[in-house]
C-alpha cells in the first residue's frame, strides 16, 4: 500500500513538471531580454536566469528550456512566413509583368504578319507588271510606303522661352517612349541567359533593324515609385560612362510635371576613340494610373527647340525617345520599364571600333542592366538584406567604386578641361604618355596637397590600346587579377605607392624587377550578381639582402574588378585598383591604374596564322579592309573572339624627374603589354584539333622530320618504341606523336643560355598551359621545380653518355603558375640524321594539375 502510494506521488509530481505553464506578462518579458542577446542558452545560463530574476523562480529549468525551443520555432515560422509572402508577392507582380509581355508580343506577332501580307501583295502585284522604269519606281515607292506611314515630324524652331512649344515636344517624346517600352514600335529580342523569375534582374531585350541601337527591360524592386525615380534621375550614380550632367533649366508643366533641359558627356571606352555628349530634353509626370514617367530625347534641328552648347573635344550623339516607366506594385515596390535608344554617330569611328557603337547588348550592359542592377543594390541594402563587414556603409563603398571607375575613365580620356597635355614620344607610337600639371582640378579637393609640392608637380599617365582576338576577355582578366606577379612589377608599386607618404618622392625611380611578392585579396563589398567586387589587396614584399630590408615592405591597393561572368554577353571587363595607405580613410585619394576589355561582336573571318593572337590597335587602324591574309587549314567559317583592350598607369612626378618618370613609366607599360600578350596566347583556345597537324615553328625542322628524329632516338637509347611500328609513315607518325597521351616537349641544348621549348605535342600544350606560338618564351628552368632542377643537372652528364635517363616522380608548373605532378620523366637526348645532338626531349608520364 505505501510503495503504490510512493509511485502515485511521483507520477503527480512528474505531471506537474511537464503540464502547460502560463507565464506571466512580467516573466515572457525577461524571457524575451534573455532571447533577445542569446535565442539559445546553455543549461547553465538558463539556472542563471532562474536565480537573477525572482519572478522566475517557481518555473522549473526543463519548462524553461522549452519556453526558449518554442519560441526559436515561433521565430522560424515567421521569418518563412514572411518569406514566402515576399515570395508571392514577386510571382504574382512577375505574373502580371509576363502576362502583359505574352500581349504585347502577340501584337507584334500580328503586326509583323499584317507588314508580311502587305509585302507578299506587292511583291505579287510587282511580278505581274512590266519592268519598265516608271514599273520599278512604283514598286521601291510601295515598299517604302510602310516605313513612311509614320515620318519623323519637322518642327520649326521652337524658344527655350516658350514652355507650349516645350510641352509639345515633351508630349510626342512621351508617346513615343511609351510605344516603345509597352507596344510594338521597336522589334526587340530578348537577350540569351536574362531569364524572368522572382530573383532574376528582369526581362531584357535588345532590338533589331532599327536605327541606332536599343535596349530595354522590365524588373520588380522593393522601393516605392518615387523613390525610384529620384535614383534613375541621378544618372552619374549608376552610369559609370557618365562624365557630368548638368540640368540647365527646368520649367514646371501645368499638368504637374516638370521639363528640364539637360547637357550630359559621357566617357570614350577606349583611348582611340572620340567620347560623346548628348543635348535633351527630359519630361518627368504622372500617368492617369499613377505610374510615374521620366521620358527623354535629343533636342536636334528635327525636333526643335533651342540649341545646345557648343562642343570642341565630344562628338554630338543623339538620344532617341528613351526612359523609365515606373508602375506601383500591389503589396509595396514598384515594377519599372526602361528603354534606352540612342544613335552614336558611328561615321566618324575607326572602322575597327565601331561594333563597340553598333552594338545593341554593350548598350544594354552598360546603362539598361545596370540601372536596374543599381536600383537592386539600394533596395536590399535599405531591407538590410545585405551586410558588409569593415565597419563601411554601403554607400561609402559604392563611392569608393565609382570614384575608381571615374579617375580611370578621366585617364583614359585625359581631357584638356581637366589639364591634361600630350607629352612627345620616343618615336614609338605604341604607348601614349599624358600628363597633368594641375592634377586638382580632376582630382578633386580632398586629396592632400602634400601629394604635389609647392616646387611643381603633378601626375603621368601611360596608356596603350590592342585588338585582343580569340581570348576570352573574362578569363583573361580574371587571370590579371588573381596572377599579379605575372605582370606587375614589385619596384612600380612601391612607386606607386609614396604618392600617399609624407615625402613622396623617396623612391625617385622604379628598380627593375623590384623584390619577389605575393598578394593576398581581402573582399571588401560586392553588387547583388557578384558582378563586381571591391576588394582590398595586400602586396608582401619580401627583401633579398639586408639594404633591401627598408624598401620591401608591405602594400595596399584598393581594386575594383567587374564583369568576370562568363555568361555576361556584352559586358565590359574590367580589373582597376589604387595604392592606399593602411588608414584607408574615406576620403582616401585614389590615383586608379589598370586594365578594360571590352568585347566586340563576333565576327566570321578565315582562319588563319593571326586568328590565335594579340595585336596592337594602332597599326590595325592603318590597315585598309582589303589587305590580304593567309587562311589556314581550317574550315573557311570560323567563330572568332574578338576584343579590345585598354591599359593606363598613373604616377605622380616632380617636375626635375618627370622626364625619368615618364621614361619608366614607357618602358613599364611596354612590358605589361608583352607579359598580357604572353598571357593572351597561353589562355587562348587552340585551333588544332585531333585530326590536325601542327606547323613548323621558325628555325626548327620540319614538323615530321622532328617526329622521326624523336621516334628513333627513343628506339636508340631505350631499345623500345615510343610509337608502333606500323603507324611509323608519312603524316601518320606526327599524329601519333601530337595525340599521344603522355606530355612530350623539346627544348634547345644551348650552352650559353637557358634552354627554351621549341615543341611539344597536344598533351604537352596542355600542361603547360600554352600555345605553339608562346611555347618559345618558356624556359625550362621556370617549369621545374628546385628538385626537378637538382636531379636534371645531376643527371645531365648521364643523359649526354648513355643517351637517356629516368627522372622520379615530382612536381613541375605551368606557365599560369599551376603546379603540375607526374609520376616518372624521361628526359631523352634527340639526334638528327648526322647522328648529331639537335635538342633535349622530356617525356612527363600520368601527369595531372594538382
Amino acid at each position: 500500500m505505501a510503495l503504490s502510494m510512493h509511485k502515485e506521488s511521483l507520477n503527480n509530481k512528474q505531471m506537474d513538471s511537464s503540464k502547460y505553464v502560463r507565464y506571466t506578462p512580467e516573466q515572457v518579458e525577461a524571457l524575451e531580454r534573455v532571447y533577445s542577446e542569446c535565442p539559445k542558452p546553455s543549461s547553465l545560463r538558463r539556472q542563471q536566469l532562474i536565480r537573477e530574476c525572482p519572478i522566475l523562480s517557481n518555473i522549473e529549468p526543463k519548462q524553461i528550456k522549452v519556453w526558449f525551443q518554442n519560441r526559436r520555432c515561433r521565430e522560424k515560422q515567421r521569418k518563412e512566413a514572411s518569406r514566402l509572402q515576399t515570395v508571392n508577392r514577386k510571382l504574382t507582380a512577375m505574373n502580371k509583368l509576363l502576362m502583359e509581355e505574352n500581349d504585347r508580343l502577340q501584337k507584334q506577332v500580328s503586326h509583323m504578319v499584317y507588314e508580311n501580307g502587305y509585302m507578299r501583295q506587292h511583291l505579287q502585284t510587282a511580278s505581274a507588271t512590266t519592268t519598265d522604269n516608271n514599273s520599278c519606281e512604283s514598286v521601291v515607292m510601295s515598299g517604302q510606303h510602310q516605313q513612311q506611314q509614320n515620318p519623323t515630324p519637322q518642327h520649326p524652331q521652337r524658344d527655350a522661352n516658350n514652355p507650349a512649344g516645350l510641352l509639345a515636344i515633351a508630349e510626342e517624346t512621351l508617346a513615343e517612349f511609351l510605344s516603345k517600352a509597352t507596344g510594338t514600335a521597336v522589334d526587340w529580342v530578348q537577350m540569351i541567359g536574362m531569364k524572368p523569375g522572382p530573383d532574376s534582374i528582369g526581362i531584357v531585350a535588345v532590338s533589331r533593324n532599327c536605327s541606332g541601337v536599343a535596349a530595354r527591360a522590365c524588373g520588380l524592386v522593393s522601393l516605392e515609385p518615387t523613390k525610384v525615380a529620384e535614383i534613375l534621375k541621378d544618372r552619374s550614380t549608376w552610369f559609370r560612362d557618365c562624365r557630368c550632367l548638368d540640368v540647365l533649366s527646368v520649367i514646371p508643366t501645368g499638368n504637374g510635371g516638370t521639363i528640364e533641359l539637360i547637357y550630359m558627356q559621357t566617357y570614350a571606352p577606349t583611348t582611340l576613340a572620340a567620347a560623346r555628349d548628348f543635348w535633351t530634353l527630359r519630361y518627368t509626370t504622372s500617368l492617369e494610373d499613377g505610374s510615374l514617367v521620366i521620358c527623354e530625347r535629343s533636342l536636334t534641328s528635327s525636333t526643335g527647340g533651342p540649341t545646345g552648347p557648343p562642343t570642341s573635344s565630344f562628338i554630338r550623339a543623339e538620344m532617341l525617345p528613351s526612359g523609365f516607366l515606373i508602375r506601383p506594385c500591389e503589396g509595396g515596390g514598384s515594377i519599372i520599364h526602361i528603354v534606352d535608344h540612342v544613335d552614336l554617330d558611328i561615321g566618324r569611328v575607326p572602322e575597327v571600333l565601331r561594333p563597340l557603337y553598333e552594338s545593341s547588348k554593350i548598350l544594354a550592359q552598360k546603362m539598361t542592366i545596370a540601372a536596374l542592377r543599381h536600383i537592386r543594390q539600394i533596395a536590399q541594402e535599405t531591407s538590410g538584406e545585405i551586410q558588409y563587414g569593415g565597419g563601411r556603409q554601403p554607400a561609402v563603398l559604392r563611392t569608393f567604386s565609382q570614384r575608381l571607375c571615374r579617375s580611370f575613365n578621366d585617364a583614359v580620356n585625359g581631357f584638356v578641361d581637366d589639364g591634361w597635355s600630350l607629352m612627345g614620344s620616343d618615336g614609338v607610337e605604341d604607348v601614349t604618355i599624358m600628363i597633368n600639371s594641375s592634377p586638382g582640378k580632376f582630382l578633386g579637393s580632398q586629396y592632400n596637397a602634400s601629394m604635389f609640392p609647392s616646387f611643381g608637380g603633378g601626375v603621368l599617365c601611360a596608356k596603350a590600346s590592342m585588338l585582343l582576338q580569340n581570348v576570352p576577355p573574362a578569363l583573361l582578366v580574371r587571370f590579371l587579377r588573381e596572377h599579379r606577379s605575372e605582370w606587375a612589377d614589385y619596384g612600380v608599386d612601391t612607386y606607386s605607392a609614396t604618392c600617399l607618404k609624407a615625402s613622396p618622392y623617396a623612391v625617385p625611380c622604379a628598380r627593375p624587377g623590384g623584390f619577389p611578392s605575393s598578394q593576398v585579396i581581402l573582399p571588401l563589398a560586392h553588387t547583388v550578381e557578384h558582378e563586381e567586387l571591391l576588394e582590398v589587396v595586400r602586396l608582401e614584399g619580401h627583401a633579398l639582402t639586408p639594404e633591401d630590408l627598408a624598401l620591401a615592405r608591405d602594400m595596399y591597393l584598393l581594386q575594383l574588378c567587374s564583369g568576370i561572368d562568363e555568361n555576361a554577353v556584352g559586358a565590359c571587363v574590367q580589373l582597376v585598383f589604387a595604392p592606399i595607405d593602411e588608414s584607408f580613410a574615406d576620403d582616401a585619394p585614389l590615383l586608379p591604374s589598370g586594365f578594360r576589355v571590352i568585347p566586340l561582336d563576333p565576327k566570321t573571318v578565315k582562319d588563319g596564322p593571326g586568328a590565335t593572337r594579340t595585336l596592337d590597335l594602332a597599326s590595325t587602324l592603318e590597315v585598309g579592309p582589303g589587305s590580304n591574309r593567309p587562311s589556314g587549314d581550317g574550315e573557311p567559317n570560323n567563330y572568332n573572339l574578338r576584343s579590345v583592350l585598354t591599359i593606363a598607369f598613373q604616377f605622380t612626378f616632380e617636375n626635375h624627374l618627370r622626364d625619368n618618370v615618364a621614361a619608366m613609366a614607357r618602358q613599364y607599360v611596354r612590358s605589361v603589354v608583352g607579359s598580357v600578350q604572353r598571357v593572351a596566347l597561353a589562355i587562348a583556345p587552340s585551333c588544332l584539333s585531333s585530326d590536325m597537324v601542327p606547323k613548323a615553328l621558325p628555325g626548327s625542322p620540319e614538323a615530321l622530320t622532328l617526329a622521326r628524329w624523336i621516334c628513333r632516338s627513343y628506339r636508340i637509347h631505350t631499345g623500345g618504341e615510343l610509337i608502333r611500328v606500323d603507324s611509323q609513315v608519312g603524316d601518320a607518325l606526327l599524329k601519333q606523336l601530337w595525340q599521344h597521351s603522355d606530355a612530350i616537349m623539346c627544348c634547345s641544348l644551348k650552352t650559353n643560355a637557358s634552354p627554351v621549348f621549341t615543341f611539344a605535342n597536344q598533351a604537352g600544350l596542355d600542361m603547360l598551359e600554352t600555345t605553339l606560338v608562346a611555347l618559345q618564351d618558356i624556359m625550362l628552368d621556370k617549369i621545374l621545380d628546385e628538385a626537378g632542377r637538382k636531379i636534371l643537372c645531376s643527371e645531365f652528364s648521364k643523359i649526354m653518355q648513355q643517351g637517356f635517363a629516368y627522372l622520379p616522380a615530382g612536381i613541375c608548373v605551368s606557365s599560369m603558375g599551376r603546379p603540375v605532378s607526374y609520376e616518372q620523366a624521361i628526359a631523352l637526348k634527340v639526334l638528327n640524321d648526322d647522328e648529331a645532338n639537335h635538342c633535349l626531349a622530356l617525356m612527363f608520364i600520368n601527369w595531372s594539375f594538382v
